[in-house]
């Protein structure tokens, strides 16, 4: 059975140091393969077509019998690593907390730890008679959120 790490490392010297980038690679119990790649622009089709042929290359189907998928993570798919999470800096984000919690903000800064969101609050300023719309401050470790996604909007 090919083993994930060998895949990972496959993929990863094939790409280099450019702007594409090794997200995630599974390996089922029936062998199928899958791979997933993001860019710090854009990941088109050849790309991944070029990627597929270069990776078959590598592991010989005599051997292990495989299925081997390889594709970009979506527009819509989570943010999984701090490199994606710096592409979209400036962006709307959806947030799921562990706690349940689920609002929408401005992705604004990312570290290796975590990253800090603007999201925007209404607050009833003492005397006021109505409230206003603030944004605020908010930082997150990677390890408190379930998920984060891009928002498309049109």
């Amino acid at each position: 059975m090919i083993e994930v790490k060998d895949i990972e490392n496959k993929v990863i010297e094939l790409l280099g140091d450019g702007s594409t980038f090794l997200v995630s690679a599974t390996v089922a119990p029936d062998n199928t393969i899958v791979v997933t790649i993001d860019d710090d622009d854009r990941v088109d089709i050849e790309l991944c077509e070029k990627l597929h042929r270069d990776l078959e290359a590598q592991f010989d189907r005599d051997i292990e019998d495989y299925s081997l998928e390889v594709g970009s993570a979506g527009l819509t798919s989570p943010l999984v690593m701090p490199r994606q999470y710096k592409k979209s800096i400036g962006g709307e984000v959806e947030v799921l907390t562990k706690d349940g919690k689920k609002f929408y903000a401005t992705l604004s800064s990312v570290s290796e730890e975590g990253f800090t969101v603007l999201v925007k609050k209404k607050v009833k300023p003492e005397g006021a008679k109505r409230k206003i719309e603030v944004e605020e401050e908010e930082n997150y470790l990677y390890t408190q959120v379930k998920y984060v996604k891009n928002v498309i909007t049109f």
